[in-house]
């Protein structure tokens, strides 16, 4: 089956508007400070948001939106004064990017990427211990969720037990995965990591809507 086009909005970038591929649009973004960007399943749809405001679509308003989808009991368990972390990644291996956002308000602490060659797991285990570093610096013993199994499983074993194979075109990944280690070898620290219930809850709030 045919992958559906995404259309992708800039509202703060480079270049704002509204662009048909994701090459387009990361062009706009890439170490653009407060990038504001998101992609819609439409035409119609991105130009609309595009002449819009962008708070109704990222930040706050997607945060309510995603609050929606869930039920109020599953509301009340979730505990949004965190961190929520996610990978993405075009291939296995591909192109790999991370990010860690506000669990209540969506909001970037941080998006590394993307990274050549690498995979969901690798990115997933450096979401996770760039969050615990980011909040150790701040002080801050705020809980994280992920919602991979995997890489919580490498994080208490201090260890990305990954099969990727290094090559020349992920050797910064690979230096990377190296440091991580090295951090939680290094590093003690009091956050909960937690598990996100994808299905119960929808997609984490980290998670970068390409599916």
């Amino acid at each position: 089956m045919a992958k559906k086009q995404k259309f992708y909005v800039v509202w703060i970038g480079q270049d704002p508007g509204v662009y048909k591929t994701w090459a387009e649009c990361f062009a706009q973004v890439k170490g653009y400070q407060g990038a504001k960007y998101k992609s819609f399943s439409t035409l119609a749809a991105a130009e609309e948001a595009y002449y819009g405001d962008f708070h109704s679509y990222i930040g706050q308003g997607a945060t309510q939106t995603t609050k929606k989808t869930i039920s109020e009991e599953a509301r009340k368990e979730i505990i949004w004064e965190s961190m929520a972390v996610d990978a993405a990644c075009s291939g296995n291996p591909g192109n790999m990017e991370y990010r860690g956002v506000d669990t209540s308000s969506g909001i970037e602490f941080f998006r590394m990427g993307p990274f050549r060659q690498g995979t969901n797991n690798v990115g997933e285990f450096l979401a996770l211990v760039h969050g615990l570093a980011y909040l150790k610096k701040k002080g801050k013993n705020t809980p994280i969720y992920s919602d991979s199994k995997i890489a919580m499983g490498w994080i208490t074993r201090k260890k990305a037990a990954t099969k990727l194979k290094r090559v020349a075109a992920n050797a910064k990944l690979f230096e990377l995965i190296q440091r991580g280690e090295l951090w939680l070898r290094n590093n003690t620290f009091d956050n909960k990591i937690m598990k996100w219930k994808t299905k119960e809850w929808g997609e984490i709030p980290a998670d970068f809507g390409r599916k």
